[in-house]
């Protein structure tokens, strides 16, 4: 009978032992909304530039981009890239092939003034267009962009005319040095002042 006393009393130490312990920490939960940020990681700088009366494109890429301010975390696609200031390093030009990009960073850029980035303001007009405020040269100028979204990935295009940054002696520059590679059937040596600007980037939703 002693025994079944003892056991009794031990089973109720032991559940008075186990109630008096600190209940296991609940894990917080964030009350952080989640919000969209542009990542440089995750966005490609495409351009075609064209040589030639016959207009054959020359393709690279920057493979650099850096943003110049905090980018807080918005509710919209639309909201994280507008206002958005970014610069893109001339020294990230790509193109496949060492000895064009060399051309193009010392005889292009190389004729121009302050190019050691390219920068610019992102302003979205309404779901699908938009400018981008481009220095580059000395000269700021409004590039009309068109851009299509889908969740979290925004492809933005634009048509470049190096003209209204007054680039025609960077043009020229770069023509004279590559003035056979840019010769077609009809022997005439032609650098288009036009450039097709392609975007892609995938923003972060966190």
């Amino acid at each position: 009978m002693k025994k079944h006393n003892i056991l009794i009393l031990l089973i109720v130490v032991i559940a008075i032992t186990i109630s008096c312990k600190e209940n296991p920490k609940k894990k917080e939960i964030s009350t952080e909304e989640k919000g969209y940020t542009v990542e440089p990681k995750t966005t490609t700088i495409n351009w075609i530039a064209y040589k030639t009366t016959g207009k054959v494109p020359v393709k690279g890429q920057f493979t650099k981009l850096k943003i110049e301010e905090a980018n807080t975390k918005a509710k919209t696609a639309l909201e994280a890239l507008n206002n958005l200031k970014f610069s893109i390093p001339v020294n990230s030009l790509f193109t496949k092939d060492t000895i064009r990009d060399g051309k193009l960073k010392k005889f292009f850029f190389g004729s121009m003034v302050d190019t050691q980035n390219i920068k610019g303001t992102i302003h979205i007009n309404n779901e699908t267009s938009g400018t981008v405020e481009i220095v580059m040269n000395g000269i700021s100028q409004d590039l009309p962009i068109t851009f299509v979204m889908s969740d979290q990935m925004v492809t933005i295009e634009a048509i470049m005319n190096l003209d209204n940054w007054q680039a025609q002696a960077a043009i020229a520059a770069l023509n004279k040095v590559c003035y056979g590679l840019h010769s077609g059937e009809d022997g005439i040596s032609k650098t288009w002042s036009e450039v097709k600007i392609e975007i892609a980037t995938y923003l972060k939703h966190e």
